[in-house]
Parts: structure tokens; sequence; C-alpha cells
């Protein structure tokens, strides 16, 4: 932000001596390339602004990230390691991952994110306020009238999707209207409102989007009511625990978890979304856009632009093949490698013990002692087995960059193969093709789960489980060696995944809840939410301290890191954002 403020202080220098030594004619000259709010008072123009908000979805890099969230709930969880060359490669990471290390300081990941996001939220409010000059028969779109509100709805989904990525970061961010002035944004205070209040305001958005929307776009990408309706449900989930102000969680709501359950019914009943039959789908080029996902960021290469609109939050996750060469971050922890393993008679989890043992030698993989969940093999990329279905393309123990430091286990997901002509190398970094997902259905089942278990209505909740434990199960067809080859009709792994009968695992409330969270784990490893999922739970200490005491004996890069209960659950809000508005707003305990 320093060097903003030199730049910006040499503008203003610059323009004032400019001023004192020119003619006043020569100062009326409009600049090229600026349009004025006054300039965009079409229903065109407006248009325009509308895909400008929807653009802020993907304007991210690795360093600049709030799309993925990997860099906030993966890297922060017990999922990953930072990867790298070190520990100092990327060092803002580095303190993510140990946690102490993370402070308010000028600059950061963290600082990053927080301007990224607001100049979202500029752009969505810069549209709204263009709406509002026009009346509702005026704002005709393509020959149809009346399309302001769905534009409003729109823009208030996404304007509620940006705060939602900054109230789970920073607990306590800036609610802004649309029709602030610049004056009064000043001087707006991040405490203005409770932590329930901007939980409602939230929601408030989300709920004019049900209201408004169509239950179907002409246009991928765009919101829908369904696409409203799930994230008001994930909204009302994560507000339903009642923390205090040391982030502690003291009670749960039941009218809210109760909301939940409606609002996840409603996607259901919909008849608009289902499972797909292969979990590897989900995040294979080819296959966007598909019956599981309800709302996703619309990444190609046909923009029109030189580089098109491809994904560089994951810029560095790229491995250390020779079709690579870069850069080896977001590794999978040995821990939740682990957490695959399912007992090798009965198929069932074993919670208590995963981590007592290793899987980590090729042999592991098929030993008969070891069951493994089929989602391991669509999660982590495992020396000697193919890497992302590919038979003829074999993970190799030096695609790790560093694996004395962080092991060799390689993140596949939002990893594209060279052969399916998704990707795009910018310097040593990728970019790719593929749709990012922001709601899945298999969110909306887990989400209605949970709520019913939290409701004691747990059994209602099993079957729902067993649904996405059926799935997984069943995708194996992409990880099973095909006809011709030596190894014909042999998993990558010794897949073995049961079902819950109510006897493998009694049925109580409490098993139920930690089904329900180790489920939640699997099916959405690496993708970010693990620790968002752990602070909702108010479990985030004790998990990732107990994580850490393992973690330090294999990897000594860990020997300082300790998570502070009643600080590490949210990240600090940026001095420079402090600084900018002389210390309106209020710092997050701990820091």
């Amino acid at each position: 932000m320093k060097q903003y403020k030199f730049v910006l202080l040499i503008s203003i220098t610059f323009t004032i001596s400019f001023a004192l030594s020119c003619k006043k004619s020569f100062l009326d000259v409009k600049p090229e390339g600026i349009i004025t709010e006054e300039g965009l008072n079409s229903v065109a123009k407006t248009e325009d602004l509308v895909i400008a908000a929807y653009a802020g979805l993907g304007n991210t890099t690795f360093n600049f990230a709030w799309s993925s969230d990997y860099v906030w709930g993966s890297v922060r969880s017990d999922d990953a390691y930072k990867g790298g060359s070190g520990v100092a490669d990327q060092a803002p990471l580095n303190d993510l991952e140990q946690y102490n290390l993370v402070t308010a300081a000028v600059g950061g990941y963290q600082n990053n994110t927080w301007i990224g996001v607001y100049a979202n939220i500029s752009r969505v409010n810069l549209a709204l306020r263009q709406l509002d000059k026009f009346t509702d028969a005026e704002y005709i779109v393509n020959g149809v009238p009346n399309a302001k509100k769905v534009r409003q709805a729109e823009l208030r989904f996404l304007r509620a999707h940006f705060m939602f990525i900054l109230k789970r970061l920073f607990k306590y961010p800036v609610w802004i209207e649309h029709t602030a002035t610049q004056d009064e944004i000043r001087l707006i205070s991040n405490r203005q409102f409770t932590n329930t209040q901007l939980w409602d305001k939230i929601a408030a958005d989300f709920q004019f989007g049900i209201d408004n929307l169509p239950e179907t776009q002409p246009q991928k990408g765009r919101a829908n009511k369904w696409a409203a309706t799930s994230y008001l449900a994930k909204t009302r989930l994560y507000q339903a625990y009642v923390q205090n102000e040391s982030h502690a969680v003291t009670s749960i709501d039941a009218a809210k978890l109760q909301q939940v359950v409606n609002l996840t019914d409603a996607v259901i009943n919909s008849g608009k979304y289902s499972l797909v039959d292969n979990y590897g789908k989900k995040w294979t080029y080819g296959y966007e856009n598909n019956s599981e996902s309800i709302f996703a960021i619309q990444f190609s290469f046909d923009d029109g632009t030189n580089w098109g609109r491809v994904d560089f939050e994951h810029g560095l996750n790229y491995n250390m093949a020779s079709v690579y060469g870069c850069c080896s971050f977001h590794l999978a922890s040995q821990n939740l490698v682990n957490a695959f393993k399912t007992d090798a008679v009965t198929g069932m989890p074993l919670f208590e013990t995963f981590n007592n043992t290793e899987m980590k030698d090729p042999a592991d993989f098929l030993a008969p002692a070891n069951g493994v969940d089929p989602r391991l093999d669509h999660t982590v990329g495992i020396v000697s087995h193919p890497f992302k279905y590919d038979i003829n393309f074999v993970a190799q123990a030096s695609w790790a960059r560093t694996p004395a430091v962080y092991g060799n286990f390689l993140p596949m997901k939002e990893i594209q193969l060279p052969s399916t002509n998704a990707i795009r190398k910018g310097g040593a970094f990728f970019g790719t093709a593929q749709n990012w997902d922001i709601l899945q259905y298999n969110d909306v089942l887990l989400m209605k789960a949970e709520a019913l278990i939290e409701l004691g209505q747990h059994d209602l909740a099993r079957p729902i489980i067993n649904q996405i434990r059926t799935r997984a199960a069943n995708s194996t067809s992409w990880t099973t060696y095909p006809a011709g080859h030596p190894k014909a009709g042999q998993g990558f792994s010794n897949y073995k995944i049961s079902l819950y009968d109510g006897s493998n695992l009694p049925w109580s409330k409490e098993n139920a809840r930690k089904a329900l969270q180790w489920e939640r784990r699997l099916e959405f490893a690496m993708e970010s939410p693990r620790f968002h999922d752990l602070v909702r739970w108010g479990i985030a200490a004790e998990t990732l301290n107990g994580y850490l005491a393992v973690e330090k004996i294999r990897h000594p890069y860990l020997n300082s890191a300790v998570f502070t209960k009643g600080r590490d659950e949210y990240l600090p809000i940026p001095q420079d954002q402090i600084n900018l508005v002389d210390g309106i707003y209020a710092q997050n305990p701990g820091y």
C-alpha cells in the first residue's frame, strides 16, 4: 500500500504544479480514456457495468486470492502444506500455515484480498447506483422490459458473495451500501453492525435474489434463484453457530437451522440439480456447468483478449513435471491422505486411529491392510499413480519441488492436463480455463444433513450422507486400469468404502455429527472449506493443535507453529486499512 500512496502523491504533486503553470483552457481539455458516471447513463452501459461486476469473481492471482479460497481455507487447515521451495518462498503463506506468525502488519496477502474484494464491491455498488436512475419500464434488455429487478438481484447476490468472503476471513468487515458517498465511506466503522446483524445484511441480499431472480438464466454464469437459495442456506448455517467476541461457539440457533433445512429442501425439490455420476467430473475440463454446479466462476480462453479469462489463482500449484515445471505449492498433508484410509474389512472411516500409521509409500495404497476411499485418487497426486486419470502420465517423486520439507503429495483438483488444451502459461505460472464452482449440489445436501443432525433429526441425515458416499463408491471407473493394461481391472488404490447402516456406526447424534464432519472433509478436501468448517463448529483450536503435535515430528519446519484460541479463527484487519481511516476500524482480538 505504501507504493500506491507514493504513486498517488506523485500524481497529486504533478497535477498541482502543472495546474499552476498552465492556462485554464489547457486544463479544460477532457482526458482521453476517462468515463464519468454521467457517461454511463444508458441501459447498454449499465449492462456493461453488471458484466464488469461479474468479472470481479475471477480477478484473482495467488497473492490476491478470493475465488477458490485455498490460501485461506486449505493451507490454514490440516488439509495442506504451503509447498514451494521452502518456508521463505511466498513467506506470507508460511505465516498463515504457522498461525502465530500472522500479524496485522502493513501489506501482506490479507491486505491484498481486502483491497481486491472491496474493489469488486465497488463495481457492484456503481452498477446498483446506475440502475437506480432507471424506472422498471425504462430498463429494457434484448426487447424484454422490467429487467431492472433481475439485474439488481444479480448485483446484490454478488455483493453478498463478496461480503460472505470477507465475513469468513475477518469476522467484522465494513458493510458499504451503494448509496454511500466516498466521504461517508471513510467514516463507516467495521463495528457499525454486530456479528448477527452483519450476517443478516448478507442474508437480506440473498433473499432479494430469491425473490427476484429467475429459476433459469439465459446465459451461463449468471446467478439464478437457486444459487441465491443455496447461498442463503449457507449463510444461515454459518450464522446458526453463535459466537462470542472470543470466537467461541456458545450456542446453536435452532430457528436458523430450520431455515437451512427449508432452503436446501427448496433447491433439492426444484429438480434442477443432481450429483454427477463420477466424482472426478467435478474438476475435469470439459464437464463444466454440470448438474452439480449451482454457481461457478466462468473461465475461458475465448473472451477476445490475449490471455483469455483464465484462473491464475492456482498458478503456483502445478507440479515440477517437465510439462509444467513450476511451482509445487498446495501439497496435501500426510494427515489428509491418512484420513482417506478405511477399515479394510468394513469400509468404515477410521475416525480415531486414521493417523496412527501412514499411507506414504506406493505399496501402502494397495496393501490389503489398508482400505482406501476412492475420492483420494481424485484429490491427491500420488507417486506411482496415474496423474489426473492419464495412465501414460504417472506421478514421479521428482514432481514435488521440496519433498524433504513438504512431502510429495500433489494437488490435483485444480490442475488440468496439457492434453486438455485447458491451460495457458504466463511466465513460470499457469492459468486454466476450467471453471471454479462456488456453490455445489453436494454442499447443499451436506448442509441439510448438518442442520438435521444439530436439530436432533439425525436419522433423516443418514440417507443424505449415504447418498454422498454412494457416489464416492461408484467413482472408480477413471481410477481403475483399463482393458489392455497389465494391471487391467485393478484400482490405483485398494478401494473399500461402505454406507452407514445404523449398526456399523451406532447412529447417535454424536456419531452422526462425527460422520458428517468427516464426510465434509473428504468430499471437499483441498477445495478450501476445511478451515472455515472447523471455525464454524468451534473446534479449530483443538483440531489444528492436535494436527500440529504430530506434524511437527513429520515436518520440523512447523516446530514453532501454534493455533491460539480466540485469535487465529480470523485474520487481523489489515493495519494499512486501519491507517487509511485514521483508526476508525477496530482490530480483531489478539492482534
